[in-house]
């Protein structure tokens, strides 16, 4: 119950995170064409989680239960994409180039069909 609790509080202070950072970002770039707010949480969630898998697999700085807190539920709540980065970037560090693309295409290419037909349903259901 204490780990459901961990993610549960870092993923709702992640989701607050995203929301304000994305919006501000969006309001200061003052485009409507591009979705500079997201693009900027993405980069940073890829960069606070290259960060905290580098000082947690090499000097063991976290305990378990604070990677639940901070990479599972705060970058969780703040951006998935920042798992799929690091996910993609050991696969490729551990020679499993191959996969690594796979998840690439997997991911932006299954993802984009799904919204599409998700999309899609809901128009049929509610047209």
């Amino acid at each position: 119950m204490t780990n459901i609790l961990l993610v549960g509080i870092g993923g709702f202070l992640g989701s607050v995170s995203r929301y304000l950072a994305s919006g501000y970002v969006q309001q200061i770039s003052k485009s409507a064409d591009f979705p500079y707010g997201t693009l900027a949480v993405n980069v940073l969630g890829c960069f606070i989680i290259g960060f905290l898998s580098q000082l947690a697999e090499n000097r063991g700085l976290f305990t378990g239960e604070s990677r639940l807190f901070a990479v599972t539920g705060f970058l969780g709540g703040f951006t998935t994409f920042s798992s799929f980065g690091n996910e993609t970037l050991n696969l490729a560090r551990d020679s499993q180039m191959m996969n690594a693309l796979a998840n690439i295409g997997a991911n932006v290419m299954i993802g984009l069909f799904a919204v599409w037909l998700g999309r899609a349903v809901a128009y049929l259901i509610w047209k």
